[in-house]
Order: structure tokens, then C-alpha cells, then sequence
């Protein structure tokens, strides 16, 4: 740059006079970003032709990196596997039922469980068909059904890929929800080189209060044990060789992920024992209890697990003690909103990530989000009750910039614990805690395009745009905390 092309940086907009310049003087004032700061750069330069010359060079040749489409982080976007899905009924046998009885005799109705189980794979490259679209019935309280509906990317019943096996993914959805509700995240799982299966718990329908008592009661009793069955049932499946897609499943590494009363299921079942002394467990009939009991003997085989907004924390309906959450060892990745007002973010799920000692464990945090911070993008009629996007969407977040965030972390999160990338994990040990410090400094007139940090940038999240990392927080806690009773 030409020595009498002179820069200073200030707050203010006031110009100084400056000294040294003996022909005329001129100013430019540019916006530019110092980190999260943002500051006006005054330029002041000479008149003479060689310093024009030397800014115009300046001003018209930036530095331009290629361009990146697209605003997903990236390892939000999807992977290079062709997809296959297919949907199979898993029978769990009888299962004792809570009634409107049970509060008095302490017995459950004994009743047949069978469930419906959404399978995505990797697919034989050759694969050809029309892309699977997700249609579900979905009914609010006091409302007829409505159809809302997910356009997906998988092949229904596509021959599967020959000659490898990929680690198995089980997906629990929350209370009320279906199997299909979280389909792009699932796609993207798959695409990456796994197995997934979503189960769809079949959630009685609740109309009122009484309705809804039962519901939930037997709600929390059934996310425990339809994993361990269902688990059981697929790794028995895989086994026999009963399906060609069950061919390519990795029984040796397993993840779960649960959303809500899913992520409540999940830390049980992680190894999490349920307190039956207090919380809203006391009060299940006792047969309910035992049933919940007997899992706890057999650990569920997982060797990672992912949570999105559990249920269960929070203190007027707090299902565990630190201690109990002391037991689960795999590594866990949690993901919350901060104005979660259902599992109460501060805490409930704060205390659940706090006291999961044994865990190596992560936190992600959106901030100004509440309880709705997954699940797929729904089109909903103008016409559709309120309540319908109170369940699906979240009133600040974008839901496709929501998608894309998670399927970013979920993928590093599962390929660094099931496949033992640790390339990944620089995605996950963020530079700051709050995603708004990170640093990421340009030249004057850099035109990044769209380039996703890398080793280079190791002072912003690995992975997003710059300035596109905003509103999320990391927190990380190594196995050797101890817990709170």
C-alpha cells in the first residue's frame, strides 16, 4: 500500500484533522467488522495521482474466495449415500396398560403392543424411484385432524448398498409425536453412513383432563420400555437376517436420540434409574414401577446418546437424583432452548447436564428459542389451530436454520463417538462459549463468499460462515463433576 495512504481506526464519526498531507485531503468512511465489534475505518489519502492509483488498485481487486452456496453449516448438508426407507411393525408382546382403575387396584389391563418402526439406510447407488413423502394425520385437542406433510429424499423399499455395515441410530420421538416428525434429520443421519430407526410410540390421544392423566401416566412408562424392546427386537432382526437393509447394521455401536419425553426414555435407558420415592413416578401404580425396575438389571448396549429438550428435570417434576444421573457413561449431547418454559432450561435442563458426571458430555444452547428446536419444517393452512404451531414451530428460530444446525452437530457428534472420527471433534470443542465472541478477522475488502471456518480459523466455530455463528452457546463438561442429590 502506498506510504501516504494512511488509516485510523475510531468510534466516534467526528474527523480529525490530520497532519502531514500538504495537497488536498479526502475522507472515506467504511463500515467494517473487528470481531463482534463493529467500527467505522477512516481512510484519508492525498490527492496525487500515485495514491489514487494505489486506492483504486486497492478498492477494485478484493480478495474473492470461490463461492459456497447454500447457508448450512458444513456438516449440515447431506451426505453422499443414496437412500433407502422402509417401515416394519415390531411386536413387543403384552404389556400391562394404566387405566382409570389402576390408581386404585395398583394392576395394569394387560394389552398387545405392537409398534411401528421407520427405517432410512444407505441404498445401492442404482437405486431409482420417486422420493418418499411423510404424510401424517395430525389432531389437536378439540380439533378435527389436519394433514401436515414432509417431502423426504428416500427411496421406499431401495435395495440397500452391498458390502458394508453402518453404526444403528434409534430415534424417540416427544409426547404426541410421530416417526416421520424428525425425517430430515434422519435423511441426514443416513446419508452420512448409518442406519436409522425411528419408533413411533403410539401415544393414547388425549381429549381432557382425565384423558390426559392416563395418557401421560402410561407415557411414562412406555418411552423406557418400547427402547428396550424395540432395541432388543432389532438387534434380534439383524441377527436372523430378516430384512436386506438389517444386513448393513453395526450392533457393536449404537446411538440413541430422544426429543422431550423421548429424551426422558432416553437417559433411563442410558442407565439413568428413575427415583419411585418422589417426582412423577410415586405416584405410577406399582405394577408400572416394577415393569420399570426390570429394565434398569440390563443397560441398554448404546455407546452414545443425544437429547434435545428432556423432560424430567425440572424440579416440580424431577425424575432423578444426581446420583442416579451419575450412571450414565456414554458420551451425551445435549440441545436445549434457552426459554424452554416446558423442561425449564435453567433447571431442569442445566441440572440433568450438570449432574450426568460420568458423562463427557456437550451442551448446545439456542439462545431466545423455547421447546420446539427440532423436527421438520411444516407448511401450516393459514386455517390450522394455533395450537398445531405451538407444537411444531418455534416462535424466534427459523425452522430450516434449526434443521441445518442440528444435523451439523449431530453429525460430528456421532461420527466422533460411533466411528471414532476425531477429526470431529473440532467441531464440537468450540473456541468460545458464546458463539457471538468468536473471532474471525479479514482483510479490508475480503469477500469470503460464503467460506466455512477451517484448522486456519481456530478462533471461530469450525464449520459455519462467518458472522453466521450467532445466538448459540457450547458448554462442555468432562467426566469429573459430582453430583447434586
Amino acid at each position: 500500500m502506498c506510504r501516504k495512504f494512511q488509516r485510523r481506526s475510531f468510534r466516534s464519526q467526528r474527523q480529525e484533522p490530520v497532519a502531514g498531507f500538504a495537497s488536498v485531503r479526502f475522507a472515506l468512511l467504511v463500515r467494517r467488522y473487528h470481531g463482534h465489534e463493529d467500527r467505522a475505518v477512516l481512510y484519508q489519502f492525498s490527492s496525487r495521482s500515485d495514491c489514487w492509483g494505489c486506492y483504486a488498485a486497492y478498492m477494485t481487486t478484493p480478495t474473492v474466495h470461490e463461492a459456497r452456496t447454500g447457508e448450512s453449516p458444513e456438516l449440515g448438508r447431506t451426505g453422499h449415500y443414496r437412500l433407502g426407507t422402509a417401515v416394519a411393525q415390531i411386536s413387543l408382546g403384552e404389556r400391562g396398560r394404566i387405566s382409570g382403575t389402576s390408581a386404585v387396584t395398583g394392576n395394569l389391563d394387560p394389552a398387545p403392543r405392537t409398534l411401528s418402526v421407520r427405517y432410512w439406510y444407505p441404498a445401492d447407488p442404482s437405486a431409482r424411484g420417486q422420493p418418499e413423502r411423510y404424510d401424517h394425520a395430525m389432531q389437536v385437542p378439540g380439533q378435527p385432524p389436519f394433514q401436515v406433510a414432509s417431502q423426504g429424499i428416500a427411496i421406499a423399499d431401495a435395495a440397500p448398498v452391498s458390502g458394508k455395515t453402518f453404526p444403528l441410530v434409534i430415534m424417540s420421538h416427544g409426547y404426541g409425536g410421530w416417526n416421520t416428525q424428525f425425517s430430515n434429520l434422519a435423511e441426514h443421519i443416513a446419508s452420512q453412513g448409518y442406519v436409522v430407526a425411528s419408533i413411533d410410540h403410539a401415544d393414547i390421544k388425549a381429549d381432557g383432563v382425565s384423558s390426559f392423566l392416563i395418557s401421560f401416566a402410561n407415557v411414562l412408562v412406555d418411552r423406557t420400555l418400547d427402547q428396550h424392546q424395540v432395541l432388543a427386537q432389532i438387534s434380534a432382526a439383524v441377527l436372523q437376517g430378516k430384512a436386506p437393509y438389517l444386513k448393513l447394521v453395526d450392533l457393536q455401536n449404537i446411538a440413541l436420540i430422544g426429543y422431550s419425553m423421548g429424551g426422558y426414555g432416553a437417559l433411563h435407558t442410558a442407565g439413568a434409574s428413575y427415583r419411585y420415592d418422589t417426582g412423577p413416578l410415586a405416584n405410577l401404580p406399582k405394577a408400572a414401577q416394577e415393569s420399570l425396575r426390570r429394565t434398569e438389571a440390563q443397560p441398554a448396549p448404546i455407546k452414545s446418546l443425544i437429547v434435545f429438550s428432556p423432560w424430567g428435570g425440572q424440579p416440580d417434576s424431577r425424575a432423578w437424583n444426581g446420583e442416579n444421573l451419575a450412571d450414565i457413561k456414554v458420551p451425551a449431547l445435549v440441545v436445549v432452548g434457552d426459554q424452554d418454559d416446558v423442561v425449564n432450561y435453567k433447571d431442569g435442563v442445566s441440572w440433568l447436564f450438570k449432574n450426568m458426571a460420568a458423562a463427557d458430555r456437550h451442551m448446545l444452547v439456542y439462545r431466545e428459542a423455547r421447546h420446539n428446536i427440532v423436527g421438520n419444517e411444516f407448511d401450516l393452512d393459514e386455517n390450522a389451530p394455533f395450537m398445531a404451531a405451538e407444537f411444531l414451530n418455534e416462535p424466534v428460530w427459523r425452522s430450516d436454520r434449526l434443521n441445518a444446525i442440528n444435523q451439523h452437530f449431530v453429525a460430528a457428534f456421532l461420527d466422533l463417538t460411533l466411528k471414532g472420527d476425531a477429526e470431529k471433534r473440532a467441531y464440537l470443542e468450540v473456541p468460545t462459549v458464546d458463539s457471538n465472541s468468536a473471532e474471525w478477522p479479514t482483510s479490508f475488502g475480503e469477500q469470503l463468499n460464503g467460506v466455512m471456518a477451517g484448522p486456519k480459523q481456530d478462533k471461530y466455530w469450525r464449520g459455519f460462515q462467518r458472522r453466521w455463528a450467532t445466538g448459540l452457546e457450547m458448554h462442555r463438561a468432562a467426566p469429573d463433576k459430582s453430583p447434586e442429590k
